[in-house]
């Protein structure tokens, strides 16, 4: 089997977990956290969860809770950034968004409900050996990289610079906060429930990071190229500091950088290698503008 159908697998055995995840009480509530989280998406997250797990050894049933709970932390961001006060967004993934369908009120609170459902899985997950020894680390990643320190926080520097007034080191610093840290978490949760000796976990992070500044500058470019209002960004993006092109060189230089750190690790690491590669693919239709994993 190749990559991208075992991939293909993989993003089913998360679909159907998510599904299960949340049944819920058929309550308004339930109903629009499912909604945020079922209408679609790439599961980029826990598909590198999985495939970081399987490439250190981990069995895929020790490592699902812990990708769907990095899957629910992302879906609650976007519930959030999508609300008026913050991105003001109406659609997302081709679908009117959370709080146009069901009101701000009840997608503020599906939000706060998917991120601590994400963190009742984790704690909850049934785990044996040696990987219930690092469940407590795992959280502490995850942790981090959603919080202040993390996504919160880059998405803090996100509504408070502009583009004019943004310098190149704040601009990194916002993409490495707001988007590649849970990506990056993603990656070493797996290793950690893998057992990735420490001797590995130097190029785990390598790649790990790279593919955050990957992904984030690749949803740049593809929005730039879907963007023909002529009206301008009104937050700091990828071509805003750096220009197209040096911006479609950033990309490749991320990617060529993650890859690198996966030939440093002697196991079968073909599905982070496909993950990765397949972030140079920016042409996409409008009609699945917002669609970001």
């Amino acid at each position: 089997m190749n990559a991208g159908e075992s991939l293909k697998q993989k993003k089913s055995a998360v679909n159907t977990a998510l599904d299960s995840i949340l049944a819920g009480d058929g309550s308004v509530l339930s109903q629009a956290m499912r909604y945020a989280v079922l209408s679609g998406g790439k599961r980029f997250r826990p598909l590198l969860t999985l495939s970081a797990g399987e490439s250190f050894g981990a069995d895929q049933n020790t490592v699902l809770p812990f990708a769907c709970a990095i899957e629910l932390i992302h879906n609650y961001s976007l519930i959030h950034d999508d609300l008026p006060c913050l991105d003001n967004d109406d659609f997302r993934r081709g679908k009117p968004a959370c709080h146009k369908a069901y009101g701000e009120d009840i997608a503020l609170l599906a939000g706060d409900g998917l991120l601590t459902l994400a963190f009742e899985l984790m704690a909850g997950s049934s785990l044996k050996g040696q990987a219930a020894s690092v469940r407590g680390e795992v959280i502490i990643e995850v942790s981090r990289s959603a919080g202040v320190g993390g996504m919160i926080g880059g998405q803090m520097l996100d509504v408070t610079l502009t583009p004019e007034g943004i310098s190149k080191e704040e601009f990194q610093s916002i993409i490495e906060k707001k988007t590649a840290s849970l990506i990056l978490a993603s990656v070493k949760t797996g290793a950690l429930l893998g057992q990735a000796p420490l001797s590995q976990m130097d190029a785990i992070y390598d790649y790990g990071k790279n593919i955050g500044l990957a992904f984030q500058t690749r949803d740049d470019i593809l929005d730039s190229e879907e963007d023909d209002s002529g009206i301008g960004v009104s937050r700091p993006n990828s071509i805003s500091v750096y220009g197209y092109e040096k911006t479609k060189e950033r990309l490749e230089r991320y990617i060529g950088l993650a890859i690198a750190a996966l030939d440093k690790i002697s196991l079968d690491t073909k599905e982070l290698k496909f993950l990765a590669e397949m972030l140079l693919k920016v042409k996409k239709g409008k009609e699945n503008a917002k669609n970001t994993g």
